[in-house]
């Protein structure tokens, strides 16, 4: 029996030693598949949570290249700016910390939490911007308290700084945060949440020049996110300058003639297209763009009725009215249906059909040669031509000065205008051109658009015999220290191809605009330079009763362009007032104050003269030009 109870333990025994030997088998299976899990498989995750507990990257940005006037007086440049970054991977209760931010920086939880899972994608080993623009008094805040609020740090970054004010905005243009939009886009492949970008003007289509390459340090730190040492650093590479063609006094003065009036004005050299002012008034801070715009100041933008936040100088397009005689005379010189000697009898209206189109002067202006009829800007003498010449040839001439189409100044968005022709209304709306169509387009009302810009490069065509330069902005893109990179050299369009005598024509027309009685741009004369030019009115809506009083958006657009000095031009210049009513009255006394400016500073006149002789009274006169 004794026997017996020792074989069955020694079986017991070999049991338990089997069952003991297959679980450590089992559990040494499991320890070795976990470890070449982790030293084969998740080797590369291991090893990055590793560098991300130990290694911390502190991007630096780089400086936004400055902007200056052709002078080299600085128009844009940077200042520091705090912002709040946070590294996810060192927070323990996110939750927590964005409700505690949110209190602190008083901005709603929702919104720093887009921005986080936004950031969480893009920026693997970069701190994620909650928050830009933050003050000093939050800035030492969180530096004080970055143990309690750990995953949180405060960067320098530098902003635009935009010390005039509202002056050129909408050239200049502003920057804002990148939008998902832009974060998705292969454009901007190497930028992050949280980083700034041109959002418009030179600003934006300048981008590439301007953003320069941010640089970063990484380094180690402890348990407590506190710094222990640099493992590598890389230097950021400051953006290139931008030089513009604008000369900064001629553009305050521009927009000071403007006033606070829904309004633009390009002034632009007649020989290299370089624009000395590009203003549309009124203007915006841009500097409101770079952090969080205030609610009431937004609102206000969006309701003001002159549209603050258009570039009307690039993309208002309006009816030339008639400034666009100009085209009009030269195209029926052109094909020898006039000459300087040719007369119409302008009795105040003309009949075509059974329609009657009126001149602005109701009373008739008499016989008017083309001489007269571009100085008292008669409607008749207009309507006759243009019912000889066709809207098809009136556009042939239009589209040889570039209108119609965009100038490709080099700010994107550029508006392009409209040239009508009897193609484009079959194709349009399925029917003919009928002659009664084209009398208003004769005298630039009907379908025609043309923008401001368009206007001025039109002006100086005519004062160089056709030679048409493409507007430009930027004259040079310089580098850190001050070295051309590249410039803009003018580049020639094209040459109309029309005789020197018909410009002469046309040009002795524009100086009796300007300096004979009875001229409709009386208010643009200057007493030492001879400015020629010519006066428009454009029709926003017909008003079948014009007595009383009309309101602001139904009143006429007044406008007025010019070149000088006559003998031998140099710089043109085009102005349109929106609602401004007669181009005599509104748009010429500002062109006159611009020209005056630019001689002033060329010391060609003294300062403080009137812009008209001391013993006449200037002529404020001008269209209606309804045309119908």
């Amino acid at each position: 029996m004794n026997q017996h109870l020792s074989k069955r333990g020694g079986q017991d025994m070999q049991r338990r030693i089997y069952l003991i030997s297959i679980a450590a088998v089992i559990i040494f299976s499991i320890l070795l598949g976990r470890l070449w899990f982790l030293q084969f498989i998740d080797s590369d995750r291991l090893k990055e949570m590793s560098e991300n507990n130990r290694l911390r990257f502190i991007p630096v940005a780089a400086s936004r290249g400055t902007l200056l006037d052709r002078n080299g007086h600085v128009l844009v440049n940077n200042t520091p700016s705090y912002s709040l970054a946070v590294i996810p991977n060192e927070v323990k209760d996110r939750d927590s910390l964005l409700d505690t931010l949110g209190r602190i920086l008083k901005i709603d939880r929702s919104e720093l939490l887009s921005k986080w899972e936004k950031g969480m994608g893009r920026a693997k080993y970069f701190p994620i911007v909650l928050a830009s623009g933050i003050s000093r008094d939050h800035m030492e805040f969180f530096e004080e308290n970055s143990i309690r609020l750990t995953g949180i740090e405060v960067e320098v970054k530098p902003v635009r700084e935009y010390p005039n004010g509202t002056f050129a905005s909408h050239l200049l243009g502003y920057i804002g945060e990148i939008s998902d939009k832009e974060l998705s886009s292969p454009e901007f492949s190497e930028y992050n949440s949280g980083d700034y970008l041109g959002k418009s003007g030179i600003e934006r289509s300048f981008e590439q020049y301007l953003h320069g390459e941010d640089g970063g340090r990484q380094i180690e730190v402890n348990a407590r996110g506190r710094y222990l040492r640099t493992i590598s650093e890389s230097m950021p590479v400051p953006g290139q300058s931008i030089m513009l063609t604008i000369d900064k006094n001629l553009q305050s003065q521009a927009e000071k003639a403007l006033g606070d009036r829904a309004a633009a004005a390009v002034v632009m050299e007649v020989n290299s297209g370089e624009i000395l002012a590009f203003a549309s008034s009124p203007g915006f801070d841009p500097s409101l763009f770079s952090g969080r715009m205030p609610p009431d100041k937004w609102d206000a933008y969006l309701k003001d009725k002159r549209h603050p936040l258009e570039n009307k100088a690039l993309k208002g397009q309006y009816p030339p009215g008639s400034t666009f005689k100009i085209i009009t005379a030269l195209a029926g010189l052109a094909e020898g249906m006039i000459d300087e000697r040719t007369t119409v009898n302008c009795n105040g209206e003309y009949q075509l059909g059974n329609n009657k189109f009126r001149c602005w002067n109701r009373k008739g202006h008499g016989n008017v040669n083309l001489k007269g009829a571009m100085r008292e800007s008669c409607d008749v003498y207009f309507y006759v031509l243009g019912e000889r010449l066709g809207v098809d040839r009136i556009a042939r001439y239009a589209k040889m000065f570039g209108l119609g189409e965009a100038m490709k100044c080099g700010l994107e968005n550029e508006k392009s205008g409209f040239v009508p022709t009897s193609e484009w209304k079959e194709k349009k709306f399925g029917k003919k051109w009928y002659k009664g169509e084209t009398l208003p387009v004769s005298i630039g009302q009907g379908y025609l658009l043309m923008t401001p810009i368009q206007l001025a490069a039109m002006s100086a065509g005519v004062a160089t015999n056709g030679k048409i330069y493409r507007p430009h902005l930027v004259k040079k893109i310089l580098d850190k220290d001050g070295k051309t990179v590249k410039e803009f050299l003018p580049e020639l369009i094209r040459q109309v191809d029309l005789k020197p005598e018909h410009f002469r024509m046309v040009r002795e027309g524009l100086s009796a605009v300007v300096n004979e009685p009875k001229g409709t741009g009386a208010a643009a004369r200057l007493y030492e330079v001879k400015v020629a030019g010519k006066t428009g009115t454009s029709q926003v809506v017909k008003l079948k009763d014009s007595r009383g009083a009309v309101p602001y958006e139904h009143r006429d657009h007044a406008l007025f362009v010019a070149f000088a000095p006559y003998d031998n031009p140099e710089v043109a210049v085009a102005v349109v007032v929106e609602h401004g009513e007669h181009g005599g009255a509104a748009a010429a006394p500002v062109a006159g104050q611009i020209l005056r400016s630019y001689f002033e500073s060329k010391g060609v006149i003294k300062g403080g003269r009137r812009n008209t002789d001391e013993d006449e009274e200037p002529e404020s006169g001008d269209e209606t030009g309804d045309g119908e």
